[in-house]
């Protein structure tokens, strides 16, 4: 069974120099149909200004998992690390018991686009970390395991039983990803169209997998997707 999410009835905020929609409740958007899936907590697709971005702010007992499709954002955080993720790259913030960290874009002329997700963690109160890693030449018309629970195919390690991948099937492309008994999904087009076992996807449509054991993506135009495998 796959239930369809249309991007045009996702949660939305504008701030200026953020335009955000949202996939499942937050901040201010709330829908008690659409609470998280799974582990699943948080998928938001934000537009960031150049220059713009979000002051220090703290998280705990969440990993937040951030994938850039355009532009480059800037990371600080208290656990000392700094970096600057571009197209392609996947970065898994730990929060645990708690870190603080600011999202810039890194730009002061480009825009920046991506998409930020929060997974329930397994264990509250563990020690925070983070990393960061590029599979933008993997991800090119196929799919990438880019986080998982044991680092397989040195994707980065979560602290939950979910697998992440991202990928980008150019035209005319077919993807196939089998799950295994008992396994939900869940996908979300962030460009592109596609056909996801012949349930039509344009940009910004999710879609809840549920006791299906194989997922076929057709692509009716060059996309930028994730899956989520979860538990």
């Amino acid at each position: 069974m796959i239930t369809h999410r249309p991007s045009a009835e996702r949660g939305s905020a504008d701030y200026g120099w953020l335009k955000a929609r949202y996939s499942f409740s937050f901040a201010q958007y709330h829908d008690p149909r659409w609470m998280g899936f799974s582990d699943l907590r948080v998928i938001n697709q934000d537009r960031i200004a150049p220059a713009g971005g979000f002051d220090t702010h703290g998280h705990q007992n969440m990993e937040i998992v951030t994938y850039v499709l355009e532009g480059s954002l800037e990371h600080k955080d208290s656990m000392g690390m700094r970096g600057v993720l571009r197209p392609g790259e996947v970065q898994l913030m730990s929060a645990g018991s708690g870190v603080r960290h600011s999202e810039f874009n890194a730009s002061q002329s480009e825009p920046l686009h991506l998409l930020q997700m929060w997974i329930l963690p397994a264990q509250d109160g563990t020690v925070p970390s983070y990393q960061q890693a590029d599979f933008a030449e993997r991800l090119d018309g196929r799919l990438a395991l880019c986080v998982s629970p044991d680092g397989a195919e040195d994707s980065l390690r979560i602290g939950q039983d979910t697998r992440m991948y991202a990928g980008r099937p150019r035209e005319g492309q077919s993807l196939e990803l089998e799950l295994r008994p008992g396994r939900k999904a869940w996908v979300h087009l962030a460009k592109g169209a596609i056909a996801l076992n012949d349930l039509e996807l344009l940009a910004g449509d999710g879609a809840a997998v549920e006791d299906e054991s194989r997922l076929v993506i057709d692509a009716r135009k060059s996309s930028d997707l994730v899956i989520f495998d979860l538990a």
